[in-house]
């Protein structure tokens, strides 16, 4: 590294601290002349660092939001908390973030020098959160390489355990999708593919890869892959089938074309702005009848969520369709009342 790409990355370093610096004392800081400071801005302007510059005998230099994201330097504290950050992130799905973090776990796990990774992995082998909820543990070393290997276009091999339960409608999925014929003498568990992307579900993760050996798209379940191993080999990107936009919408088909589909129809007591707003952001269709009822088509893999669904709005309804909701509705209603008539208060 010659000696102004040195002094440039530090000086980068001392901008990114929050505070203005006077260009003094930046060249103080430096060991140059307050000129030689001004032409390295100039530099750090022309890569894309927004350095904002006052006037004055109060006057300095600070770096500023800019329209990009330009790369930051960190120091090892800091490398290790935002790692430490984004493994908890990816591994216990944060709404709304999970993807993003697993893709900045990937890229700063790959410039991690090994005494900071080994830091990294330790602090999250050794750190147990207090309550997880529903779902599976992910593993994030694990996800990271998949994000790297879907990224870079890189075949990778590791291990795909069976499903504990395939009766269950997610596992039936991913035990489906996953399935098919092996070669000879090589253990079911063995899978070479070319990755294609991952998708969130909720607490659950899944994997959309090429299956080379068993020439299909398979859709793997996330904390059921091991030893993943990127095989250094890069492929070039394939077209989803079935006319699938992206990995969800590849995903999204599986699970809907395995698992029972009940579609309910239902008029709610209240106005539709309201009842949105609970929805959050389920995907369901919601109609004003007037300004204090809505009709609400939506449909899922199970009564009980259907049942669960409407209950949970927290307003009057009736169910139009299907005839099988309004019978667990009814028992269900029948259960709560006994529980109460024996609670003996």
């Amino acid at each position: 590294m010659t000696d102004t790409s040195a002094r440039l990355l530090r000086l980068l370093s001392l901008l990114q601290t929050p505070r203005e610096w006077p260009g003094v004392e930046l060249a103080d800081r430096l060991a140059v002349t307050p000129r030689t400071v001004r032409r390295d801005i100039e530099r750090l302007r022309d890569l894309g660092y927004p350095v904002h510059a006052t006037r004055g005998a109060a006057g300095g230099y600070r770096l500023v939001a800019g329209r990009a994201m330009p790369p930051l330097l960190l120091d090892d504290e800091e490398a290790v908390a935002i790692a430490v950050g984004l493994r908890t992130a990816a591994g216990h799905a944060v709404d709304g973030i999970e993807e993003a973090s697993v893709r900045a776990l990937a890229k700063l796990e790959q410039v991690l020098p090994s005494r900071l990774r080994h830091r990294v992995r330790t602090l999250g082998g050794s750190t147990v959160p207090l309550f997880v909820g529903g779902g599976p543990r992910i593993d994030p070393e694990v996800l990271a390489t998949l994000a790297a290997t879907a990224a870079s276009g890189e075949r990778l091999r590791f291990r795909y355990a069976p499903a504990a339960r395939p009766a269950v409608a997610e596992a039936a999925v991913a035990e489906a999708t996953a399935a098919g014929a092996t070669s000879a003498g090589e253990p079911d568990s063995a899978r070479l593919v070319e990755p294609y992307g991952l998708v969130s579900a909720g607490r659950r993760w899944y994997f959309v890869a090429y299956d080379v050996r068993r020439d299909d798209w398979r859709t793997f379940r996330v904390d059921r892959v091991t030893e993943p191993h990127p095989t250094g080999v890069r492929t070039t990107p394939r077209q989803l089938p079935d006319g699938a936009e992206d990995a969800a919408a590849f995903v999204r088909n599986a699970l809907w074309s395995l698992a029972p589909t009940h579609q309910a129809v239902a008029t709610l007591h209240a106005p539709a702005a309201q009842i949105r707003a609970r929805l959050g952001d389920r995907t369901v269709e919601l109609t004003a009848l007037d300004a204090g009822t809505c009709r609400l088509r939506t449909q899922t893999d199970t009564l009980d969520w259907l049942a669960f669904q409407l209950v949970q709005l927290g307003c009057e309804f009736e169910v139009h369709e299907p005839p099988e909701l309004i019978t667990h509705l009814r028992d269900l209603g029948a259960r709560v009342t006994r529980a109460v008539d024996n609670s003996g208060n």
